[in-house]
């Protein structure tokens, strides 16, 4: 069962990371660091966007942007993490 708690936890962790990963490079598009129009920046933006889209669009709906501000990343970052803990609870 500890084999299968550390597994769990490291596919989490990787799924906070790439969240993280996201946050970063939209905030290096509108600073302008990132050019949009080269194309493997759109290959890296729409692979972050579909690895993170399904858990994130859901939660969007529920908690708007507060001052322009997308808080919804921080919500699913500390929903994992909480899952987190409840696995190794759960499992050894």
């Amino acid at each position: 069962m500890i084999f299968l708690a550390e597994l769990l936890s490291f596919l989490i962790k990787t799924y906070i990371f790439v969240i993280i990963l996201h946050i970063g490079i939209s905030w290096l598009i509108v600073f302008k660091v990132i050019d949009v129009n080269n194309p493997q920046a759109r290959n890296l933006i729409a692979l972050l966007q579909k690895a993170t889209d399904p858990v994130m669009k859901p939660v969007q709906r529920y908690i708007p942007p507060i001052g322009g501000i997308d808080l919804t990343p921080v919500v699913v970052i500390i929903g994992l993490q909480i899952l987190n803990s409840m696995v190794w609870k759960i499992l050894v």
